[in-house]
C-alpha cells in the first residue's frame, strides 16, 4: 500500500510540475505549484520525514505561495508580450531544457544514487526524533549552507518589493529623504484669528 501511495503522489508531483510551465494563466500557475508542493509532502511523510513535510506546507504554501500570489498580481503581467518571442525562443528552450536534464541524469542517475548502492532502510522506532536529527546536521555539517539560503531569502525578498514599488502616473509616493529633513517648525503653523470674525475673513 505504502508503495502504490508513493508512485500515486510522485506521478501527481510530475504532473502539476507540468502544468506549472504550461499553463498561461499565471495564477493558475501559482495553485498548481501549491497542489505540486502538497503532493511533495506526502511523499516527504512516506519517507518519515514528517518535519520537512509539515515545514513545506506551512512555509512554502502558506508564506511563500501568498507571496508568489501578491507579486503576480501587483505587476499587472501582459500574456501578450510573454507569448510574443515564445516560438523564436523555442529552439534555445529546448536545448537548454536538455542541456538540465543531462546534467541532472549525470548527477542523480544510476551510478552515482543507484537503488544498487543504497540498503533498504530499517524502520525506526516510535521515539526516533527526524527534528532533532536535521537540527544536528544543519546547524553543525551544512551551517554554512543555511545561512547562504538564508541570505539568497532576504534578497528575494527586496526584489519582490522593489519590483512591485514601480512609478505610476496618478500615484503619490513617499519621499524618505524630505520625512528625514523636516523640522518641528516646518509641521506646525500658529495662525491667529479674531475672536469675533465673520465667515469668510481672515
Amino acid at each position: 500500500m505504502e508503495t502504490i501511495l508513493f508512485y500515486f503522489f510522485s506521478a501527481f508531483m510530475v504532473l502539476s510540475a507540468l502544468m506549472v510551465i504550461t499553463v498561461h494563466n499565471p495564477v493558475r500557475a501559482a495553485f498548481f505549484l501549491v497542489l505540486t508542493f502538497f503532493a511533495s509532502a506526502v511523499v516527504w511523510l512516506l519517507l518519515e520525514a514528517e518535519f520537512l513535510a509539515v515545514i513545506l506546507i506551512i512555509v512554502y504554501v502558506g508564506a511563500v505561495m501568498v507571496l508568489f500570489l501578491f507579486v503576480v498580481m501587483m505587476l499587472d503581467i501582459n500574456i501578450t508580450e510573454l507569448k510574443a518571442g515564445f516560438v523564436k525562443n523555442l529552439p534555445l528552450a529546448i536545448a537548454v531544457a536538455l542541456v538540465m536534464f543531462g546534467t541532472i541524469y549525470y548527477v542523480v542517475g544510476g551510478d552515482q544514487f543507484g537503488i544498487e548502492h543504497f540498503a533498504t532502510p530499517d524502520r525506526h522506532a516510535a521515539d526516533y526524533s527526524n527534528i532533532a536529527e536535521l537540527g544536528k546536521l544543519l546547524y553543525t555539517e551544512y551551517v554554512f549552507a543555511f545561512e547562504i539560503a538564508a541570505v539568497i531569502l532576504l534578497v528575494g525578498i527586496v526584489a519582490a518589493i522593489s519590483l512591485t514599488l514601480r512609478r505610476r502616473p496618478n500615484t503619490r509616493h513617499q519621499k524618505i529623504e524630505d520625512q528625514i529633513a523636516v523640522k518641528s517648525e516646518d509641521r506646525l503653523r500658529v495662525v491667529e484669528v479674531a475672536p469675533h470674525a465673520r465667515k469668510g475673513e481672515r
